[in-house]
């Protein structure tokens, strides 16, 4: 389950009710798949076949559709990373860069842990998300954010795009981010 670290309090909110009315207001969307559904033999797999990344999608298609219908989101893909993955740090450094989108960038979390480092309102700052299998999470375009993954350095998540390309990040300054 979802838990939220405000950064300039260091507060911490817990419970799925608690984490999603605080997202709720700020703009994020948050919600919540059976992670138990996917097959066993790639719960703590984190170098995927092909075969496999389709099995991942299989398995999720009724939420991925579901959240597809009412978001406007056109297509979608599996990312898998870990200490494995070729290029890791060059991947991880430009995730951690603070950056916006022209669409949502949304993440269904099946294996692993991640955490969005998202700017909030002007009274909360910037609030880490740390998502778990399971969590749901859509950061809205033109909001301040970036990923980084967890000490356990692997996950796998589903990815839903609007645009055909994918999202291109714009990266961005901003001085009140500590």
């Amino acid at each position: 389950m979802a838990e939220i670290r405000i950064r300039n309090t260091n507060e911490r909110i817990t419970g799925e009710a608690n984490v999603r009315a605080f997202l709720d207001k700020q703009e994020v969307l948050y919600e919540h798949w059976d992670a138990s559904k996917l097959p066993a033999e790639l719960q703590d797999k984190f170098v995927l076949s092909d075969e496999e990344k389709a099995t991942i999608l299989t398995t999720f298609d009724a939420e991925i559709r579901d959240l597809a219908a009412r978001r406007g989101y056109q297509i979608w893909d599996v990312i898998s990373l870990s200490d494995a993955t070729p290029n890791i740090e060059e991947l991880l450094k430009k995730f951690e860069q603070i950056h916006t989108h022209t669409e949502d960038e949304i993440r269904g979390i099946v294996s692993g842990r991640g955490i969005f480092i998202i700017k909030g309102d002007e009274e909360t700052g910037y609030f880490d998300v740390e998502l778990e299998a399971g969590d749901v999470i859509s950061v809205p375009e033109n909001k301040n954010h970036f990923f980084t993954l967890m000490d356990s350095r692997q996950i796998i998540a589903v990815r839903l795009f609007i645009e055909k390309d994918g999202w291109i990040a714009h990266n961005v300054e901003d001085p009140a981010f500590a």
